[in-house]
């Protein structure tokens, strides 16, 4: 986002209100408080937070030293709130400013840091009430998983399933009281028993093969194995109706019979990865059932094939969400059933699911995870299989478990850009700070000319450290060589500034002052007169014979 000067004024001249947010910040601004006001902001409807700013009209910008890296303080904010949240730096006459751009939460759904829900109140930040929340998770229609399946009992769940669920519920909580519970103080307690009545999001989760059918059929999963592209008859299928508890292990087993490893040589040490990795795939099954559309008929389809896993699921994705913001934005078309998931650690409230399948792609040197075909009618996720870079593995795994865990999605898909080297997208450009930090990716050049390619490791990795030394030197030396021509071809008349920064435009005057001086160092070039008057000519500077 690029903010003009022009339309700072204009907020600058505008009151404090629903969607601006002014902060002197002149030395620092604590982080916690930045994540708050962003959850309060975005829960009003999105706006901007602007640091180095007199908070009363007439405003002045004062300047702030706060967040001397915004890169890293935007990963900061999507660590903690899972929503990306850009941050612009501005240099005035005045000072340097920031300006926080939050979003506008999606319809029905409202953002939160620990459990609070956040809105302004004058100066202060406080909790939105139960009525607010009420309307606000209103907004994208009734949740269909919350509502009371009438004619079912508690004889339609399954007693295995809903101790499972209990289990992991006090194992993720850390609470071995809730091992005690009853059958119906759990279900209750999870909000999956209301006044006695069953809901169909307990129906989805434990129901037995017979309940479902009278009940909800269509909470179906339908696994096909094909063996080739070609149409006609699954070569393996088979249809598991019933509470998602009954069945999530046996189709992982399912898939995972025809697994296979795909292996590659670090050093003495041979390595192996799976075609398809448990945690990506146990992702994408936990994600069709909790946001798929339980009004349609239809069933979730899984077609595994030899390197491509399909997952199909009926609904189009959620109100508000796409392809492309899918990995910041979350909408849950199931409250109910998402949330008892969530009691049980299976999936998280912020919705990270996506990005751990990103990430497992990014890691394993595999394609991105693709949603091509995804309709108003259903979504398609394909996952690819194929390595298509044990080198990227590699180095990945060279940067050592600690560096990555400390990597966000953005972090990765960065890294993977580079490894593609493709163009890297404006949002993805915070991230170049602490990947340089922890010694990913390196630099080349300065200011508006700077290029980034993957640290010394992959090349290392790739076995062809003789092209990182091509890659790092070829852009400085190209470029001298690019100006000694033009110095060369007007060797009469002699070449100005101006004419040289034409030769590189994405350079700066002082980065082509270098470049010169080290032409002038080696005598390939040299310059008469001095400041805008010089000219630069050939060879070296010679005394003059008269």
């Amino acid at each position: 986002m690029t903010t003009t000067r022009e339309q700072l004024q204009r907020w600058l001249d505008e009151p404090e209100g629903t969607n601006l947010e002014f902060k002197e910040a002149k030395s620092n601004y604590h982080f916690d408080k930045l994540v708050e006001y962003c959850v309060a902001l975005a829960n009003e409807g999105g706006g901007k937070i602007i640091l180095g700013v007199t908070d009363l009209r007439p405003r002045r910008i004062v300047g702030t030293a706060a967040f001397a890296e915004p890169g890293r303080t935007e990963a900061g904010l999507y660590d903690r709130l899972s929503h990306r949240v850009p941050i612009e730096e501005m240099h005035t006459d005045g000072g340097r400013v920031l300006v926080v751009h939050v979003p506008s939460r999606l319809p029905g759904t409202a953002w939160q840091i620990d459990g609070r829900y956040l809105k302004r109140a004058g100066d202060e930040l406080t909790p939105l009430t139960a009525a607010e929340l009420k309307t606000i998770f209103a907004e994208s229609g009734p949740d269909f998983s919350a509502e009371i399946c009438t004619g079912a009992s508690i004889a339609d769940l399954s007693p295995e399933a809903i101790a499972l669920f209990r289990e992991r519920w006090s194992k993720k909580s850390r609470d071995e009281r809730k091992t005690t519970w009853s059958d119906i103080e759990t279900l209750t307690n999870a909000e999956l028993l209301l006044e006695g009545q069953i809901t169909y999001a307990a129906l989805m989760l434990f129901g037995t093969r017979a309940a479902l059918g009278r009940h909800l059929a269509q909470a179906e999963l339908v696994f096909e194995y094909r063996s080739s592209e070609a149409s006609g008859p699954a070569a393996d299928r088979e249809e598991y109706r019933e509470g998602f508890f009954l069945w999530q292990d046996a189709i992982w087993n399912k898939i995972n019979l025809r697994n296979d490893r795909q292996s590659y040589q670090d050093g003495l040490f041979r390595m192996d990865i799976p075609t398809f990795d448990e945690v990506p795939v146990r992702e994408a099954l936990l994600n069709a059932v909790a946001h798929r559309d339980y009004r349609l008929g239809g069933s979730i389809f899984v077609r595994q094939y030899a390197h491509r896993l399909e997952v199909v699921s009926p609904g189009g994705l959620p109100p508000g969400i796409t392809a492309e913001n899918i990995l910041d934005q979350q909408n849950p078309r199931n409250r109910r059933l998402a949330e008892a998931l969530a009691r049980c650690g299976l999936i998280e409230r912020s919705g990270q699911g996506m990005n751990l399948i990103f990430e497992s792609a990014i890691r394993q040197g595999k394609p991105l995870p693709s949603f091509a075909g995804t309709s108003a009618h259903e979504v398609r996720l394909i996952l690819e299989g194929i390595v298509k870079s044990t080198a990227f593995v590699r180095f990945m795994e060279r940067l050592g478990d600690e560096t990555l865990r400390s990597f966000s999605t953005y972090d990765f898909l960065a890294l993977d850009y580079l490894h593609r080297e493709q163009l890297l997208p404006e949002h993805l450009k915070a991230c170049l700070p602490s990947l340089i930090e922890v010694g990913a990716i390196e630099s080349m050049g300065r200011g508006k000319g700077t290029r980034y390619l993957l640290s010394r490791r992959f090349y290392a990795a790739l076995g062809a450290k003789g092209v990182y030394t091509r890659k790092k030197g070829l852009d400085r030396e190209t470029n001298k060589a690019l100006l000694l021509k033009h110095i060369e071809d007007n060797h009469v008349t002699g070449s100005r500034m101006e004419e040289l920064r034409q030769v590189l435009p994405t350079h700066s005057r002082s980065q082509i002052q270098v470049l010169l001086r080290e032409l002038s160092k080696i005598g390939a070039a040299h310059s008469k007169g001095t400041t805008r008057a010089a000219r630069w000519y050939p060879g070296p500077d010679l005394p003059d014979c008269n």
